[in-house]
């Protein structure tokens, strides 16, 4: 034990001349971001609550859970951009970060079926009176009626395709996501009573309106391919495809083969699943070729993988020059190599490395190098402002445009992002309806739901699994490669088994396990900074946070996590510093405490729904 050091109030006053205040953690937003994984969310789902529903086997109530915020557990636990993992708690001890992704799919794969629909929310008969249309049927729309509907309120949804999903089905292939539980998951909200208008296609903003709907929602996504406007495209058009647009004919099986030499131009998501899918439907020769260099491909990492190991090369720094075409057909394509070169600022210059252009040869083309938002069906005098890039002008907190009764989410609100970003915009967008609907201030938001609760049993006993081991992150299973080519809906990655699931859950290290100090009990023994793993409990005079940072017992490097501060009424006048951005949450601090100043306490944060009380706004408990 460390002996206390003595110190006036008036020598803490002159070494913390602009001294910290103490941590209030009654403010929601402090646990939150502590909890990583959930702050990185975007729809911010319980992640750890789900992980240790799935190590107890209770594999509907983590499927619930995951319902709740992300609204399709089944589809993201296959397609997921997983913002979660890389702010895993557990990547700061070992290589992997826990598998939280595929977890969410161990939940959906394993979960009750009926138990599920009858979890549902049950929908008033009577409604409320008031008539919502959502255009577009993707993933951002449908979360809206997910919220809104339990509410009471009349739900029209118009989309264009002849089932809802939006690019969930049509541009992403059945081979990462099999249409089983697309349509599953789909289903529950539109079971719910949405009255569905499929095969319609919106070519009017004003038409809609015309129909007398208290609100609008546009969720129509980023619905157009950027072309590539070089020599001989016009002249090879029949063999060169726009990206999204070959990916929704595949789906559709509008499209059924492709060439034997096929070349997909740019290196994201829609990148990597368009020439996977070549090699489903008959090429033999593959290519994926980009302008950057490779570590800048914007695919995720595991796309990556997979089209590599289904023996997809990858060829960067190479720019189009030209589509070649003779005698009416294309037969390949020229590239200028280039050498990639960052200023001061980071920003990159290709510049030309001066050699003879390369030729590649080719029977198809796919240009896949991003995708823009089009909205040629909306009248620009109906109240609408349009910003830049012809985008509508739309509140990033509320999601309304400037017209009162038209809102905007997922990729039509801001430009391309992802699933679980679209359903995040749905949730808050609800929100806005709701209040708007009832005549409240949209921009006074309901405050997100909190709880601490003690996980206490008895002296020295948790509820909850918390020694930290070493532990490598499992390997997910594949179809065989050959087995996988010869069918375009066959699933590729086979998810973990119950078993596996389980052993990976074991991995969480229990972040929503908030270590809670009281001043009042603490006697200043030590004894937990001398336990602690990790070096993150000082007890120090207080001071500015800069010099504050560097003379803890393991400087606090990271600025964009806090530090745990408790007030100077300890015996000595010191306060307690935890840095949070190192702590693993293994409660050995509240284990040693001789006098319970510690205590493991799990949070709770619930994102405001639709419904909520906006009368709480700000509040937390």
């Amino acid at each position: 034990m460390s002996m206390p050091l003595t110190l006036s109030r008036y020598s803490i006053a002159i070494i913390g001349k602009k001294a910290l205040k103490p941590t209030n953690i009654k403010d929601p937003e402090y646990f939150h971001k502590v909890v990583d994984c959930q702050h990185a969310c975007p729809a911010h789902t319980p992640v750890p609550e789900y992980i240790r529903l799935i190590a107890a086997e209770r594999y509907t109530d983590a499927y619930m859970v995951n319902w709740e915020s992300n609204v399709f557990p089944g589809v993201l636990g296959r397609t997921c951009d997983r913002p979660c993992e890389p702010a895993c708690r557990r990547g700061r001890i070992e290589e992997q970060p826990v598998a939280i992704c595929r977890l969410k799919r161990v939940a959906a794969d394993n979960k009750n079926d009926e138990d599920v629909s009858a979890l549902v929310p049950r929908i008033p008969e009577t409604k409320n009176g008031k008539r919502v249309a959502l255009i577009g049927g993707g993933p951002a729309s449908l979360t809206v009626a997910r919220d809104l509907m339990p509410l009471g309120y009349t739900i029209d949804l118009y989309d264009a395709q002849p089932a809802g999903g939006g690019f969930m089905r049509s541009q992403i292939p059945s081979f990462r996501l099999p249409e089983t539980v697309l349509n599953q998951e789909v289903n529950y909200i539109l079971d719910m009573g949405v009255i569905s208008r499929f095969n319609h296609y919106v070519d009017s903003l004003k038409d809609i309106l015309d129909k007398n709907y208290d609100a609008v929602f546009v969720g129509t996504g980023a619905p157009r391919g950027r072309n590539l406007d070089i020599p001989g495209r016009d002249a090879g058009a029949d063999n060169i495809h726009i990206g999204i647009d070959w990916l929704s004919s595949v789906a559709f099986e509008h499209i059924e083969k492709i060439g034997k030499k096929v070349i997909v131009l740019g290196g994201g998501n829609t990148a990597m699943d368009c020439c996977r899918s070549s090699l489903r439907l008959g090429a033999d020769d593959v290519k994926v070729i980009v302008r950057s260099p490779r570590s800048e491909m914007k695919a995720s990492p595991w796309e990556i993988e997979d089209a590599e190991r289904e023996g997809i090369p990858m060829f960067e720094n190479h720019v189009p020059l030209e589509f070649i075409v003779e005698d009416g057909k294309l037969t390949g394509m020229t590239f200028d190599r280039v050498r990639a070169e960052y200023d001061a600022d980071g920003k990159r210059s290709l510049l030309s490395l001066g050699e003879d252009p390369v030729l590649v040869a080719c029977d198809d083309v796919c240009i896949a190098i991003g995708q823009d938002n089009a909205f040629p069906w909306i009248e620009r005098d109906i109240g609408l402002q349009f910003g830049k890039w012809d985008m509508p002008v739309v509140d990033k907190q509320t999601f309304q445009s400037s017209r009162a009764d038209v809102f905007f989410g997922g990729d039509a609100a801001f430009g391309p992002e992802n699933v679980i970003t679209a359903v995040a915009h749905g949730h808050q967008a609800a929100v806005s309806i709701d209040l708007f609907l009832n005549g409240k201030d949209v921009k006074s938001r309901p405050a997100p739901g909190t709880t601490l609760i003690s996980q206490k049993m008895g002296i020295h006993e948790w509820s909850y699994d918390s020694p930290v081991v070493d532990d490598v992150r499992y390997a997910v299973p594949h179809t065989e490669v050959k087995l996988a080519l010869s069918d375009r809906k066959m699933e590729v990655e086979l998810g973990f088994d119950a078993s596996t699931g389980f052993a990976e859950a074991q991995r969480c290290l229990n972040c929503d396990a908030q270590t809670v100090f009281t001043e009042a009990k603490c006697i200043e023994c030590d004894a937990c900074v001398d336990i602690c793993p990790t070096d993150c409990i000082t007890f120090t005079p207080s001071g500015s946070e800069q010099e504050l940072r560097a003379r803890l017992s393991a400087p606090a490097n990271n600025l964009d996590q806090a530090l745990y501060i408790s007030t100077d009424k300890l015996p000595t006048g010191r306060i307690m510093v935890k840095d949070e951005n190192v702590c693993l949450h293994c409660g050995l601090c509240a284990e040693r405490c001789p006098t319970a100043a510690w205590d493991m306490q799990k949070f709770i944060y619930e994102v405001s729904r639709a419904g909520s009380d906006s009368s709480q706004v700000g509040a937390g408990q």
